[in-house]
């Protein structure tokens, strides 16, 4: 039995790739309603995946009686005013990553959320819900590497298309805020802790306008996590965390297949364990948390405060690159 209706902002790739094929997946979530700025091409994407509600307008979706839960995955500069739009018509709020431009407008957006304490609002950052990524936080936090000392991660991918959305410095582009907001969430999540202070190094593409290198460290006063990200270097992805008894290493991080296994590696003395799960859409589960979360009235699995505080490192990482000084963070 399907008990939650969610309505779609836009025909991003991916929403039509990836969620609303993940969503249409749970037993629990109907994916009833699309809106695009062009109503052919809503009426397209709703015919390919067997939407009953197309609309010319994002206004018209949210006015629908059909739809309990908005998704959000427009550029990011659309991100916190439309999610805003959504809670101001009654609706439940699960935006893509990241948040927003900056911390301030996320900051809008919680208050937004605050204003509606019956609606729900999360940001997407489906990866935590794999079950690889909860069995890495399970093994950290029960002393499976010993004490955690640092976190190493990579993610990128070869992108220099002007035409591309996340080449235009104006719509929120750029490497740090497209995959930059993993590295530093999932440091955040497997620390349990705000990070105190940032050093990094930004490069920015001479024509585009957008970060296209960047590389960090960030500073958890008990340990250290440092990362690189990039738009144009060869496609890559990997976390390995280290502590003084053993590591665990994930082989495909962020975008784990929805079609095939995923492996975990756990290394503690001599002795290398390796686990492999089964085919898991992160994308699905997701949504699945998000629903028990709305029809359950609990709260959510990531507040808003948690992306607030993400968009807060990410300035803190961009303010060095500039500076080329440690920027603090204000965790701990």
């Amino acid at each position: 039995m399907t008990d939650l209706r969610w309505g779609i902002l836009g025909t991003s790739r991916i929403a039509v790739d990836k969620v609303i094929p993940a969503l249409q997946k749970s037993g629990r979530i109907a994916v009833t309603a699309v809106a695009s700025r062009d109503l052919q091409r809503a009426r397209a994407v709703a015919a390919k995946l067997r939407i009953p509600h197309a609309y010319g307008s994002y206004e018209a979706l949210l006015a629908s009686d059909e739809v309990d839960v908005v998704y959000n995955p427009l550029p990011n500069h659309l991100h916190v005013p439309w999610s805003i739009r959504a809670l101001e018509a009654g609706k439940h709020v699960l935006c893509e990553k990241p948040i927003g431009l900056s911390a301030a407008e996320g900051e809008r957006l919680l208050e937004a959320a605050r204003a509606h304490p019956r609606l729900k609002a999360m940001e997407a950052f489906m990866y935590r819900f794999h079950p690889q990524w909860l069995e890495l936080k399970r093994i950290v936090d029960e002393g499976g590497i010993g004490e955690l000392r640092t976190i190493h991660s990579f993610f990128s991918y070869f992108k220099d298309d002007p035409d591309d959305i996340r080449s235009r410095p104006e719509f929120g582009g750029g490497g740090l805020m497209d995959i930059g907001c993993y590295n530093v969430s999932l440091s955040r999540f497997v620390y349990g802790s705000e990070p105190l202070r940032a050093v990094a190094t930004v490069e920015f593409d001479p024509t585009l306008g957008v970060d296209r290198l960047a590389s960090a460290v960030l500073d958890f006063g008990r340990g250290t996590s440092t990362f690189t990200c990039s738009t144009q270097l060869s496609p890559h992805q990997s976390v390995a965390v280290f502590g003084t008894a053993g590591a665990v290493e994930l082989a495909i991080p962020f975008n784990a297949p929805q079609d095939g296994p995923t492996l975990l590696r756990h290394r503690r003395g001599g002795e290398t364990v390796e686990r492999t799960f089964d085919r898991a859409d992160q994308y699905t589960l997701q949504g699945e948390a998000f629903t028990r979360a709305v029809l359950d009235d609990t709260p959510v699995p990531t507040p808003l405060e948690d992306a607030v505080a993400n968009m807060r490192v990410l300035e803190a990482v961009f303010d060095s690159g500039r500076s080329g000084r440690w920027i603090d963070v204000g965790g701990g």
